[in-house]
């Protein structure tokens, strides 16, 4: 019955990805980042506007256990959340002290609790 209320699911991993199946403009992930809020709301708003749905959530970060820095360090993720017709909403944690395996569980959990939040 998940159909009925799940209309389809993006994973763009790759900074092309993002632009090429969410419409997530280049120059910003060469600006800012893949990971930064602004790529996580314009992975919100391409998700709802490739889409038929009504809410959306977006997860971009640094999952580890490489690829951190001191301006982005390992466990960083941003998330934006989004109702159609509305403003993406923003959060941004990093998850210290986790290996990859619970960063990534502990954004599953935030990502559900701010599609929630929607409803």
């Amino acid at each position: 019955g998940s159909s009925a209320v799940v209309d389809r699911g993006f994973v763009t991993y790759s900074n092309a990805a993002k632009n090429e199946v969410l419409g997530v403009p280049a120059d910003l992930i060469d600006r800012l980042g893949a990971v930064s809020e602004e790529v996580a709301r314009a992975m919100v708003t391409g998700a709802l506007d490739h889409s038929r749905a009504d809410l959306a959530v977006s997860i971009t970060g640094i999952a580890g256990p490489g690829g951190g820095s001191a301006d982005k360090p390992v466990g960083l993720v941003h998330f934006a959340s989004g109702r159609r017709g509305m403003p993406a909403r923003h959060f941004a944690h990093v998850y210290a002290g986790l290996d990859r395996s619970g960063v990534r569980l502990a954004s599953v959990d935030q990502a559900l609790r701010m599609l929630r939040d929607l409803i």
